[in-house]
């Protein structure tokens, strides 16, 4: 005698949870690509009106307002900690390139 069950197999659940794994992974390129366009636009006004690429101030009230955000949703703040300082690095190295991108046209 065989018991039938209505739950997929190991294998088919595996392959379900990956798929909601890669279209989740998706969404998250897309969004970063989407924050580092508008990030983007922010270091050419910077570099327009000589402002610096980072500003701590807000970095750290970032930093605060992620962590807590973290905390909500059961995520490990230190990890989003750690992932928002990585794009905070990114994104003052992309603001001090346009700054010296600019630079370097006024300049000729």
């Amino acid at each position: 005698m065989q018991i039938v069950t209505d739950q997929p197999s190991p294998a088919d659940a595996l392959l379900d949870l990956r798929c909601s794994i890669d279209n989740i992974d998706s969404a998250l390129i897309s969004m970063l690509a989407e924050r580092f366009r508008c990030t983007k636009a922010v270091g050419a006004l910077k570099a327009h009106y000589g402002m610096p690429p980072a500003d701590p101030a807000r970095e750290s009230r970032q930093i605060t307002r992620l962590r807590t955000l973290a905390e909500e949703a059961h995520l490990d703040p230190d990890f989003a900690e750690k992932f928002l300082n990585f794009i905070i690095h990114e994104v003052i190295r992309h603001h001090e390139a346009i700054a010296q991108q600019s630079s370097d046209s006024a300049a000729k």
